[in-house]
């Protein structure tokens, strides 16, 4: 490991993708309103994981982006694990700054809700690469706007709905309406932020090119 420049990519690629997908679940329990919208915080960090999904895709290919998801997931799981037990364990009593009450309110998310966060992300993942692939296979290494965008709008379609529809809507914590409007504007959002990272991925595309160009391993 660590002896090319496209193992170097994978890496740091790699360990951003995880890092963002473990936060984005951990703080997903906050509420924010953007005007009239309420959505979670944790819709902070996905902006980097669609922007590392499509670059992994383009340049390690689909077998890469999968087993990363996959790997990602465990970890997510685990993640939630370790926050299970560390709830379980009742914090020193006058000692620690953080009570058990606290504690729980930040992380005590509900079975349903880390059940349906992780459907949803695997689910969203294999839609969004088998959309990227169906593209590229089509256009080949041109129109990369189409198939990162394109991957990403179809993708978050489906995760939007899903992990509203496991964590609130199927244990009745919200009715039917609210759980089509509230996926809407949660799917409206990560829309506008596909588009605007399109910028952004041409930009990553440029970098990691121009990187790897440089190393004689990869020009063989």
């Amino acid at each position: 490991m660590f002896k090319t420049r496209r193992e170097i990519v994978f890496v740091i690629l790699a360990g951003i993708f995880i890092t963002n997908a473990v936060v984005a679940e951990l703080i997903g329990g906050k509420l924010i309103q953007i005007g009239p919208f309420v959505m979670s915080i944790g819709i902070l960090p996905w902006p980097v994981v669609f922007l590392t999904t499509d670059l992994i895709n383009d340049y390690f290919g689909e077998k890469g982006v999968k087993k990363l998801s996959f790997i990602t997931a465990c970890l997510i799981a685990y993640a939630f694990l370790i926050l299970f037990m560390a709830i379980t364990i009742p914090a020193a009593k006058g000692i620690s700054p953080v009570n058990d009450d606290q504690f729980q309110a930040v992380f005590g998310q509900s079975m349903w809700i880390i059940v349906g966060s992780l459907i949803a992300f695997m689910a969203s993942q294999l839609i969004d690469v088998w959309i990227f692939w169906f593209f590229k296979n089509r256009t080949g290494e041109k129109k990369i706007w189409l198939r990162a965008t394109g991957s990403t709008v179809i993708s978050q379609l489906f995760d939007s709905f899903i992990v509203l529809g496991i964590a609130f809507w199927l244990p009745g914590k919200i009715d039917f309406d609210t759980f089509i409007s509230s996926g809407l504007i949660g799917y409206t959002f990560k829309l506008a932020i596909a588009i605007l990272l399109t910028p952004a991925i041409y930009l990553g595309h440029h970098l990691i090119k121009k990187y790897l160009d440089g190393d004689p391993a990869h020009k063989k």
